[in-house]
């Protein structure tokens, strides 16, 4: 009887016994895994760290359905992507998810930081990273970025949230209290798109980042929606936000692009705007739509800066300029607002060919083109200024009377020498045709004829009286 073979015998034995299956087990069992050549890996619940550890740089870790702990940190290029619902929650100081490489991908995980004060459930300062399809509750910052470039956040939903957190809950929570939903600071050229940010203090913060594009993302119910402060080439499109403060707060800004944007019902505070400018300058601020706000569009000590075809409706204000000048304001829309504009210590300003549905024009030979012009009586809110009490009375006959006898300084308004007639005009890019040139001269003839037949019947009672 053969004695049992043993090392080395056993596999010699295999060859001379013709046992080709049992050999080529042995030869995959020694090889190593996919996942050393950068193929993905699949992970079980357990220690989330450890199976980051374990992944090769430039590989794929897939994680499994499950509950996992936070504080893990990223430290070299690889893609963790979710299989089922993977949620990863942390509760310390420390972030619940730090990418410290460069070229990091996050995809369809949700995350869940109940720490409080200046943690986040995300921190990068690697750069090239790409979050994507991310879930986010947190009770402090959602998404930071710190000293990075080229990154992309794309398709993340951030919300607030606490224990046993509500709307009612969350709204009555003191702004101090809340931290940002997506926070840059000194990091250039990403693009935020796509995402859905709620319950926040700013939705998506920018200070000291450059050329960075903040497109098509929805904030709801935070202080400002978008909020860049000192940066450059930022493009802000596509945006739309509800019930915020104030839509997008741009301040410190140069060469910025803030277009097609819809902010509505910011009027969450008497302080609040649909777009608000401070210190911009040299900006394009083009075909946005603000509308059922406090202020629609607030421009403060904001210099040389295009505003075109934005659509400022049914808002308590529509424009307020303080202390503006050099702006082109061209091709607006002004509909349905209770003060179509305010204007003071702003000179030099550029209005021509805007729409003010409150002006009554007058145009005589049909072109489109009022031959009024449009000037922006400062009265009121220069004495609203000084003496804020006397809001009581806007809009009162008394105060209509002396807003119609103040004159001071009226070389000084902003004007618009060129208000058009129609708002469809701005719209379709055309002018008015002969038709309306007809209708705007056939009222001026019949306004003359009404006021004929009213004196002579006033002239001829008298005489029948006396």
């Amino acid at each position: 009887m053969d004695r049992p073979m043993e090392g080395e015998d056993a596999v010699i034995g295999l060859f001379r016994h013709g046992h080709i299956t049992g050999l080529l087990w042995i030869c995959l069992w020694l090889l190593p895994g996919p996942a050393a050549y950068g193929a993905a890996q699949a992970a079980a619940p357990g220690d989330l760290q450890s199976l980051i550890d374990v992944t090769p740089a430039g590989g794929t870790l897939v994680i499994q359905a499950g509950e996992y702990a936070g504080g893990v940190t990223i430290d070299k290029p690889v893609k963790v992507e979710a299989r089922g619902q993977v949620r990863i929650t942390g509760a310390g100081p420390e972030p619940v998810l730090h990418i410290r490489a460069d070229n990091v991908h996050i995809q369809g995980i949700g995350l869940v930081q109940n720490g409080e004060d200046e943690t986040a459930a995300v921190l990068v300062s690697g750069s090239g990273a790409r979050l994507e399809d991310l879930d986010i509750q947190t009770r402090a910052f959602g998404i930071v970025m710190r000293d990075n470039e080229r990154s992309e956040i794309r398709r993340t939903t951030i919300r607030q949230t606490g224990d046993g957190a509500d709307q009612t809950e969350l709204s009555s929570a003191m702004v101090s209290d809340k931290r940002n939903g997506i926070d840059l600071y000194n990091s250039h050229d990403n693009l935020i798109h796509e995402n859905d940010i709620a319950w926040m203090n700013d939705g998506i913060y920018l200070e000291s980042s450059h050329r960075n594009v903040v497109e098509n993302n929805r904030i709801e119910h935070s202080r400002y929606g978008v909020h860049g402060m000192y940066t450059d080439g930022t493009t802000v499109r596509g945006n739309q936000g509800a019930y915020n403060i104030t839509g997008a707060m741009v301040m410190g800004v140069k060469d910025a692009i803030v277009t097609g944007n819809t902010f509505v019902k910011q009027s969450e505070s008497v302080n609040s705007q649909g777009l608000l400018f401070f210190d911009v300058e040299n900006s394009q601020i083009t075909g946005n739509t603000v509308e059922g706000n406090r202020v629609g569009l607030y421009v403060e000590q904001s210099h040389r800066n295009e505003f075109r075809d934005n659509d400022v409706l049914r808002n308590f204000v529509g424009v307020q300029f303080l202390e503006s000048e050099g702006n082109r304001f061209a091709g607006n829309r002004f509909i349905g607002n209770v003060i179509e504009s305010q204007a003071n210590d702003s000179e030099n300003n550029s209005f021509s060919g805007n729409y003010w549905e409150a002006f009554r024009g007058l145009d005589t030979n049909g072109d489109g083109i009022s031959e009024l012009a449009y000037a922006m009586n400062p009265f009121f809110q220069r004495l609203t200024s000084a003496t804020p009490a006397f809001q009581l009375f806007f809009q009162s006959p008394g105060m209509l009377f002396l807003e119609g006898m103040f004159t001071a300084g009226r070389e000084d308004w902003s004007v618009d020498g060129a208000p058009v007639m129609n708002p469809e005009a701005i719209r379709s890019g055309t002018e008015s045709g002969g038709g309306t040139g007809t209708a705007s001269t056939g009222t001026l003839v019949m306004g003359i004829l009404m006021l004929a037949v009213s004196v002579s019947t006033i002239y001829v009672m008298g005489v029948r009286r006396q």
